[in-house]
């Protein structure tokens, strides 16, 4: 099963492993390693050349080599495909079997099934995902909980359209070497779901439908279309058959959305506003360059800020001129079923972005949990009616508008530093990571579902403050003596809080790689990549 003279798979080989890692389906995947890891690995050299010219003082600027695609109005994207030309509501979250189940069902047009940042990339998860895939698509897949409840999907026409995230062009796939070189992480998802499902998904009238994550420019979209061609053609699929839906969530991808809409142009079903990323990225690439782009802390910055208006207001008019689908944000929030109150103030800040999304042209939004299906179709209901989307609405009072101060006026955003801040970067930190370890990628924190982004942004932001030696607004410096405390501080919280089932030796890993990734000298482009080290 799956290993071949070239292929080495070093996973373990649970129940029915054999029907996702066949020899054809590994082969496949080795095709596509053979022929583009070379340029993988040639992108990631150039986001790390791009990083050390920002760091030396360099700013990011709309490219000068690629104006005439910007400014040639005559091409578009391929016109919208079935299953995904209404997209007013999309709900997001990982691809285990209850998941599965409860996101197809929830009423939201599109499931974007993830690989990537709600899914901790434990070898089980990211195999047993793609067979609850498969199992969905043939109608076969149900779930009964350990309480004896029983989740079972509805019809087809009342199914969410599966669009699959895989993981980024960073992370690898440990469990699987192709002649002793490992895998592309987002490559072994996308191959595998595609090798399997394509097919199946054509023979319900839909297609094979991409989200991709943590793009940084237009080259790293060629490499994705030129997979795309070549798988198409290995399986004998049409060509533009697949769609693919770019999440526009780091600063340098800011400045090439009309670049990679060109890129992906026969494959394209448009840009997403992955804001939670997109805050960590600005964080990340302008970690050393002082207080000109010093966020506040995480929970004080809005969409409503100039530079993240730019960035959202920049993305439908880009869209939309291309004749591309423009999808917003998260609604992050998780209902609770004993505090009413708490739901009120929280479904009303829901109801005030998802209005702002949808005047401003969005197409559709994310929410994390399905009792926000109703809430955020109702708002994009009010403004679409019967109509799919809105990609006529052009935004012609925004084209040409935007300009590079608008997308770095990151210190224009409002509210501070605090104590408060630092502790819930703290907490919000060990408390992922710990589960994340644990194999669960999508934690529910604060009536928040978060996901990698939040870790992300958590540790990025006690980096920066203490490498720029930021003072508090309510109290001191922050030094690592002061994050150390608070960490030990917050995790005697967490200990409490949680109680018997506290898990000591869980915590001192994540504890161990917060600590080392939120205040080593040297900054980690990602913490799933030591995280990803650290699981089995």
């Amino acid at each position: 099963m799956g290993a071949t003279d070239r292929v080495e798979i070093t996973g373990p080989l649970h129940e029915r492993y054999e029907e996702i890692l066949t020899n054809d389906a590994v082969e496949f995947i080795a095709d596509l390693h053979h022929m583009f890891e070379g340029r993988r690995q040639e992108l990631l050299t150039a986001r790390t050349r791009r990083q050390e010219r920002i760091s030396a003082g360099a700013d990011l600027d709309f490219l000068p080599e690629t104006r005439d695609i910007r400014e040639d109005p005559n091409w578009t994207v391929a016109p919208p495909a079935p299953g995904i030309t209404d997209r007013r509501v999309e709900i997001t979250g990982p691809t285990d079997r209850k998941m599965t189940v409860n996101a197809l069902n929830s009423g939201a047009k599109v499931w974007l099934a993830d690989f990537e940042d709600s899914n901790a990339p434990l070898w089980e998860n990211m195999v047993e995902g793609q067979l609850n895939l498969r199992d969905a698509l043939d109608r076969t897949l149900d779930f009964t909980t350990p309480q004896g409840k029983s989740y079972a999907l509805n019809d087809d026409s009342e199914l969410a359209t599966i669009v699959v995230r895989p993981r980024g062009w960073h992370l690898d796939e440990k469990h699987i070497l192709v002649n002793g070189q490992r895998v592309s992480g987002g490559l072994v998802d996308f191959a595998l779901y595609f090798f399997h499902c394509a097919q199946r998904q054509l023979d319900k009238g839909k297609g094979p439908y991409f989200y991709l994550p943590k793009m940084e420019s237009h080259l790293e979209a060629r490499l994705w279309n030129d997979i795309f061609v070549t798988a198409q053609e290995k399986l004998g699929i049409e060509r533009g058959t697949i769609r693919a839906t770019v999440l526009i969530e780091t600063i340098p991808a800011a400045f090439e959305m009309e670049e990679i809409l060109y890129e992906l142009r026969e494959h394209s079903a448009g840009l997403n506003a992955g804001r939670w990323d997109y805050l960590f990225s600005v964080i990340k690439t302008h970690r050393t360059r002082g207080r000109q782009f010093m966020l506040p802390e995480r929970n004080a910055v809005t969409m409503t800020a100039p530079f993240m208006r730019a960035y959202t207001e920049l993305l439908v008019s880009t869209c939309h001129r291309r004749g591309a689908h423009a999808i917003g944000g998260m609604a992050a929030f998780i209902p609770s079923r004993r505090d009413a109150e708490v739901n009120e103030r929280a479904f009303a800040k829901v109801r005030e972005d998802k209005t702002r999304e949808s005047t401003d042209g969005f197409d559709g939004s994310w929410v994390a949990h399905p009792d926000l299906v109703p809430v955020a179709r109702e708002i994009f209901d009010r403004v679409l009616g019967d109509r799919p989307n809105q990609i006529d609405k052009t935004r012609e009072d925004v084209a040409g508008t935007i300009k590079q101060g608008d997308l770095l006026s990151v210190n224009t955003a409002q509210g501070g530093i605090t104590e408060a801040g630092l502790r819930n970067n703290v907490s919000v930190g060990l408390q992922y990571l710990a589960s994340w370890l644990g194999g669960n990628g999508a934690v529910a924190i604060f009536n928040l579902m978060e996901d990698a982004a939040t870790a992300e942004i958590s540790r990025s932001q006690i980096w920066q403050w203490l490498h720029n030696d930021v003072t508090l607004d309510d109290g001191p410096r922050v030094t690592r003596e002061l994050v150390q405390r608070i960490v030990d501080e917050e995790l005697a919280k967490i200990r409490e809080a949680v109680g018997e089932s506290f898990d000591t030796a869980l915590y001192q890993r994540a504890t161990e790689l917060f600590t080392e990734v939120a205040l080593a000298d040297e900054y980690a482009d990602f913490l799933t990549l030591p995280a990803y080290e650290r699981m089995p």
